[in-house]
């Protein structure tokens, strides 16, 4: 059995002695004196180290290159880790200064002690702890403030009547019908679309002829007839006869959930498996007339005034003119660089306005037969989500620059107003008798704006109610008396709310 040579032995031990005192160094100095003692102890140690480690080559049975290479490898970590040190050294001394200035001004922060207690070993798990701890007061503290003042009016204004659950995957789009009897349609990425009874929640009827995801809805202004889009490259006209079930009382959903309004929570608290559809309602499986000209996903589709043609809206860049009764191709309108993301008509004049994701929105004007002008607004800095009328002489346009704009149809050089928010809009709707704007975002939330950009509300969001997942759609429907906001998203439910719109507009 080999026997370690004494003078071996006794370096072996001298340099463990050396680690550990450094070590020992590492886990308590604190000032800038000692910091610079510490950095010549290393510089020499290392030295030492290298030379020992030089003197014991003769003993060691692994080749000259590999021993080369470890103790370089040695000396780039111990060096990284000398850094790791000066920089908490540097955070530290920034947090006592911070700490300071709060004293100072008589406040106090949960966080002050940590700056007085011993440094972590690992600067990583440091850091990120005190960071974690600074998340948490910082939210802690602005939730309590938030909910001061808006626990009383935003429930009070703005509450969650009922849910429509029944699709298996996320609903990109949804629509009201403007004839009797008035139900809502939701169009989802499980290929089908969906009517449902407002007061109940109760599914009447699915839409299963697409063969790809259902992006989005709309009702004929007159008949029983809707419009759906699809990724399978078409767009479907289909008729629907459906019956009301009787209404049942509606429960106050806003009196369930005692907690803050501002409680946020994770996707992992949704449950991830599937839901079960309605398997009761009946189903239309094919449409009466049925639109073929795109190639590429038919992200939207809407009809004009009047209810005679279509337009549909395209990735291939181009958007469609389809008349309803022969099915023919009309207008191909073409002049985006990318993809198209929306399409919208006027409800009382021959106007279409078209989104995309170069950055702008098209204005087509077919009032005049003979003429058909185009009008191109370069007024966002990302992807254009949704450009909408309003009843008057505006257009809204949203954005994933996290920006809504107002625009004046009669001058439209310049937006009127601009909203700035905190997160990508997607498909926004603006109410017709008070132009209120309902904004669905990506952060899960649905905010209420007046044309003149001024911040009403905003829907109230729990651990128990609201919208899980991103926000994709809303659609006003203001002569329902229980529920005149509608909004839907990746969380695989439509949610239908009642905004006081009186009260609403009187705390503004």
């Amino acid at each position: 059995m080999p026997v370690e040579s004494g003078n071996s032995a006794a370096a072996r031990q001298a340099k463990q002695k050396r680690k550990s005192h450094s070590l020992s160094i590492r886990r308590t100095n604190s000032t800038e004196q000692e910091r610079s003692g510490l950095q010549r102890e290393m510089l020499e140690g290392q030295s030492s180290d290298n030379l020992e480690s030089f003197m014991r080559m003769e003993d060691s049975k692994l080749p000259l290159s590999l021993r080369s290479n470890l103790l370089d490898l040695f000396s780039q970590i111990e060096r990284e880790f000398e850094n790791l040190y000066i920089e908490n050294l540097e955070l530290r001394r920034e947090i006592e200064t911070l700490n300071d200035r709060l004293a100072a001004d008589g406040q106090t922060f949960e966080g002050a002690d940590l700056a007085k207690g011993a440094l972590k070993t690992k600067a990583s798990h440091s850091t990120s702890q005190l960071s974690q701890k600074l998340k948490t007061t910082y939210k802690a503290s602005t939730s309590k403030i938030v909910s001061s003042f808006k626990a009383t009016t935003s429930r009070a204004i703005c509450q969650l009547v009922r849910e429509y659950v029944g699709h298996r995957d996320g609903i990109w789009d949804l629509s009201v019908t403007r004839t009797q009897p008035v139900v809502l349609g939701t169009a989802s990425a499980d290929h089908t679309a969906m009517l449902w009874s407002i007061e109940t929640g109760k599914c009447l009827l699915k839409y299963l002829g697409h063969q790809g995801s259902v992006n989005s809805i709309k009702f004929h202004p007159t008949e029983q007839m809707a419009l759906t889009a699809s990724g399978d490259q078409t767009a479907h006209i289909w008729r629907y006869m459906v019956q009301l079930p009787t209404p049942q009382p509606v429960a106050d959903m806003s009196q369930q959930t005692p907690c803050e309004d501002d409680v946020d929570f994770s996707d992992k608290d949704e449950a991830d498996g599937e839901v079960e559809g309605p398997n009761d309602c009946p189903s239309v499986r094919v449409a009466t007339t049925t639109l073929r000209s795109h190639q590429g996903v038919v992200i939207a589709a809407d009809w004009l005034v009047g209810g005679k043609q279509v337009v549909t809206a395209s990735w291939d860049r181009a958007a469609n003119l389809y008349d309803v009764e022969t099915s023919e191709l009309v207008h191909s309108l073409t002049g985006h660089d990318q993809e198209l993301t929306h399409c919208c008509t006027h409800p009382t004049q021959r106007l279409v306005v078209t989104s995309s994701r170069d950055t702008t929105f098209r204005l087509w004007d077919f009032r005049d037969p003979s003429i058909h002008s185009v009008n191109v607004f370069q007024g966002h800095t990302d992807t254009v989500t949704s450009a909408v009328f309003t009843v008057g002489d505006n257009v809204v346009s949203g954005s994933d620059d996290r920006t809504v704009k107002v625009w004046d149809l009669k001058n439209m050089r310049s937006p009127i107003a601009t909203i700035r928010t905190d997160s990508a809009v997607n498909r926004i709707s603006v109410s017709v008798n008070q132009k209120i704007i309902a904004l669905p975002h990506d952060n899960r939330q649905v905010r209420l704006f007046d044309m003149s950009g001024v911040r009403l509300a905003r829907l109230p969001r729990t651990n128990r109610q609201g919208h899980r997942r991103m926000v994709c759609c809303s659609a006003w429907c203001e002569d329902n008396a229980s529920c005149n906001l509608f909004s839907c998203g990746f969380d695989r439910q439509a949610i239908g709310w009642n905004i006081n719109i009186t009260a609403l507009l009187q705390e503004k």
